[in-house]
């Protein structure tokens, strides 16, 4: 973790076996929960702080490790040049406003907690391949010990609530992406930009994952390498109607993700559970209360479009 640059406070960082107290539901062991909170100041929610996060983030999921290499010294023009592929897909209507946003905040997340490096700078490529169909929000390798690695699809939403009735959404996405049509799709993108051949500098293991994503290899070879993580930026009541980061603050946003956890993996299980080898895969719901979405969208469509008509 660069802790220099990744200033989130962490309120949950478990196995979701740890923190489930349902005895009916089963297969927790593959499952992880991350709760983190922005703080405050002068009695306000760091709105600022959290701007900066996604634009010292931002170029690492919308350039190609080339373009940013060219661009190196210069943070402005890379910074614009970041812009000029985002999508603005935020404006097109509620339910999916904000979701490039949230791609931004997963790869962050990803970089500076998981220690992941990017395989595919995935906004560059659905800018640059006029794709848009539905595939993972985010690609990353992280090398583990042993001289061992493994391979994280990621789904990031952003939404105005995270009660049951929104939880479907974010289940049938995964769903979607686990589909082995769909997982073989993201496996031939990331040996097909050479992005990995930069960004992973051991010969062996560079190797030995370009072998594990052939389309000749089987997919059941995959999973247990697999990591799916789930990130649930969400509007919360509770932290718009704080104005400073007390204890009773944080216990409130513990309790409410655990138990928001305990629902969604349940759901997840009873309608996902049944794909082939579902307990090799490990999953990671992710989740990061804001006190105003639209207020959040909002500036950063402004930047964007700033940066943009430069």
């Amino acid at each position: 973790m660069d802790k220099n640059r990744f200033s989130f406070e962490i309120l949950i960082n478990d196995s979701f076996s740890v923190i489930n107290t349902d005895i009916t539901i089963y297969q927790t062991e593959n499952k992880a929960v991350l709760s983190l909170i922005n703080d405050f100041e002068d009695g306000k929610w760091r709105y600022k702080k959290f701007q900066e996060f996604i634009w010292n983030n931002i170029v690492e999921t919308a350039l190609s490790k080339n373009e940013r290499e060219k661009l190196i010294d210069d943070k402005f023009s890379t910074l614009v040049a970041a812009a000029q592929n985002l999508r603005l897909t935020d404006k097109e209507n509620d339910i999916g406003k904000g979701s490039e946003l949230a791609e931004i905040v997963l790869y962050g997340i990803m970089k500076h907690h998981y220690g992941a490096l990017s395989a595919v700078p995935k906004i560059f490529y659905k800018q640059n391949t006029q794709d848009n169909a539905k595939g993972a929000d985010s690609v990353h390798i992280v090398l583990e010990e042993n001289h061992d690695f493994s391979i994280w699809f990621g789904e990031a939403k952003f939404y105005n609530s995270i009660e049951d009735t929104r939880l479907d959404s974010i289940i049938e996405s995964v769903n979607n992406s686990l589909q082995t049509n769909k997982l073989k799709k993201e496996n031939s993108i990331i040996t097909n930009v050479s992005d990995i051949d930069l960004v992973i500098e051991d010969d062996d293991i560079r190797k030995e994952i370009k072998e594990l994503l052939r389309n000749e290899t089987s997919i059941d070879n995959l999973k247990p390498k697999l990591h799916i993580p789930i990130l649930l930026l969400h509007e919360c009541s509770k932290t718009k109607d704080s104005t400073e980061l007390t204890d009773n603050y944080k216990k409130d946003i513990v309790s409410y993700h655990k138990e928001r956890a305990q629902s969604y993996f349940s759901k997840q299980i009873s309608k996902i559970g049944t794909i082939h080898k579902y307990s090799d895969i490990t999953f990671h719901l992710i989740l990061f209360p804001v006190p105003d979405k639209n207020a959040i969208v909002d500036k950063f469509i402004s930047n964007v479009e700033h940066y943009k008509n430069q």
